[in-house]
């Protein structure tokens, strides 16, 4: 495919894991904290009252083109689903409770397949879901002490309280999908007043947590272990049983999106100051002041006209599933409001950096790439996912003379050895490709991400406000690459030969490889699977 943009704040979240199909893992490995199925009640389709008013701001349409709706519809998402549950045996019921949470809460994430899901589970992160959900708190602490409406007749405190205590095991932490949703269908939101329905009052939904709910993900069949050194190494659990700890940290790190903005400068009382992300909103502080950017208008059409309302496009950066969801699903998505979403995406990642251009004479140019985004650079699980640099220098007739980075359109390969390639890269130690009788690629990376235990590469770009010992702790260091304290930009130097006047820099990035779609297209063998 074409790398047309310039990078990704991903919204789009994997979650599987480990052990060999051979060795058969059970449900029971994957079993994680907080609501289980059958313990929110039903859920309903649609929300009538917020749709079709106006387009520009209203909820329904911009949902309707996010990828957050097409989640469970996402082709490489579903093949990758198939190769999860051929790699570890019910691995896939961790990847249904974040792409389709209410087909995994009304109890049809099995078989782990996705064979028993129905249309209405193809709605993916559906109003309904988010606007019951709770924040997970130890019994009998309130967290947000400062926030007296919260406590108060309209608050949700009283109600979440009482939910939780049902609940066998509550969350400890933001991440793998541990949600919390209430079985009474009051909707929840972050306004005291207004609504002409039963609501609760509820700050958590203007909290970044709740996005690290499905933006943080661990595996849970691998243990976190510490050598003398201090430096991590992650083991196999027994077979059978539930994680030995709920805690993510505790587990294989496959994606740290929340966890990346947690340890930045946006998590801080005073934010950073980019107007460009925020709509209405100047300084940004969370991930919903990004990607949910304040606008003025209407939340239901007879609703009052605000300024701070929260455009429901939950914007990212994919330009490409979209139309691939489109052509596999034409009945059951909105086509305008496909396309209104990948403009806005391609918005975005226009955004998401900045170059800069130094000649250093006589021949050689330096380009500084910065991250402006409240995460790395891209972030994200690495799914092929990448971004690089393609500088091409001309000479006085205007003929390309050298190009770094060249990416061939016609087969979808890029040239990585002469240019620098912002990645991911996951593998497998000797231990697991022995027990699997997998292998890595000849770089140590592999895309068998269930199995996969050890970070090979990570030269992604750190957010403002990025330390080495704060991203150790949250098991996002660079790998393969140094940044020093404080540094959210990289520099790359080019040499060019003599007869060179003339550059061009560009920034791509790229959804999914080549590499990436053809390892789904050649390792799914699931009969009757043809993603």
């Amino acid at each position: 495919m074409k790398p047309r943009l310039i990078f990704t704040l991903s919204l789009i979240v994997l979650t599987t894991l480990l052990y060999a199909a051979t060795v058969g893992t059970t449900l029971l490995d994957f079993k994680l904290s907080g609501s289980q199925p059958g313990q929110s009640g039903d859920f309903k389709a649609g929300c009538g009252c917020h749709d079709g008013y106006n387009a520009n701001v209203e909820p329904g349409f911009n949902w309707k083109g996010s990828m957050m709706a097409q989640s469970q519809r996402d082709p490489l998402y579903l093949a990758a689903l198939a190769i999860a549950n051929q790699d570890a045996a019910n691995s896939g019921d961790l990847c249904i409770r974040c792409h389709t949470p209410i087909g995994w809460l009304e109890g049809r994430s099995v078989p782990t397949s996705g064979s028993n899901l129905t249309a209405d589970d193809r709605q993916g992160v559906s109003c309904e879901f988010c606007h019951r959900m709770v924040k997970p708190f130890p019994l009998g602490t309130n967290p947000y002490p400062g926030d007296a409406a919260y406590i108060s007749s309209v608050g949700s405190y009283g109600r979440d309280t009482t939910y939780l205590k049902t609940l066998s095991s509550i969350p400890p932490s933001p991440g793998n999908g541990m949600y919390v949703v209430d079985s009474d269908e009051t909707r929840r939101g972050p306004r005291t007043s207004g609504p002409s329905h039963a609501f609760y009052y509820s700050p958590f939904h203007r909290d970044a947590a709740l996005c690290g709910t499905c933006h943080d993900v661990s595996n849970p069949v691998f243990s976190k272990q510490t050598d003398g050194s201090g430096n991590f190494y992650y083991t196999l659990n027994p077979l059978n049983d539930p994680p030995p700890s709920q805690n993510p940290y505790d587990q294989f790190p496959i994606e740290r999106t929340y966890s990346e903005w947690l340890k930045s400068s946006y998590n801080t009382a005073q934010g950073v100051y980019a107007p460009q992300f925020g709509g209405n909103r100047d300084t940004v502080r969370t991930c919903q002041d990004c990607h949910m950017k304040d606008v003025t208008g209407q939340a239901a059409g007879q609703g009052a006209t605000r300024t701070d309302l929260a455009l429901h496009d939950f914007v990212g950066g994919n330009t490409f599933a979209p139309r691939l969801v489109r052509h596999f699903y034409p009945r059951e998505v909105n086509s305008a409001a496909i396309d209104s979403g990948i403009l806005r995406a391609r918005r975005m990642l226009q955004k998401a950096a900045t170059l800069e251009v130094t000649p250093q004479p006589p021949h050689t140019i330096q380009v500084k790439v910065t991250n402006q985004s409240g995460h790395k650079l891209p972030t994200g699980y690495p799914e092929g996912r990448r971004m690089w640099l393609n500088v091409k220098g001309f000479n006085a007739g205007m003929v390309l003379v050298a190009e770094f980075g060249a990416y061939d359109t016609a087969n979808a390969t890029l040239i990585t050895s002469n240019t620098k390639v912002y990645e991911a890269k996951l593998g497998m130690t000797p231990e697991i490709v022995a027990a699997t009788g997998k292998s890595n690629d000849p770089d140590g990376s592999s895309f068998h991400f269930v199995l996969n235990n050890t970070v090979v590469k990570d030269n992604r770009i750190p957010p403002r406000g990025f330390t080495n010992q704060n991203f150790k702790n949250i098991q996002s260091p660079p790998v393969a690459a140094t940044y020093a304290d404080g540094q959210y930009w990289d520099v790359t130097t080019y040499t060019f030969p003599t007869n060179v006047i003339w550059y061009e820099v560009n920034l791509y990035y790229q959804t999914s490889s080549k590499e990436y779609i053809t390892f789904l297209k050649d390792k799914n063998t699931t009969p009757g699977n043809n993603w």
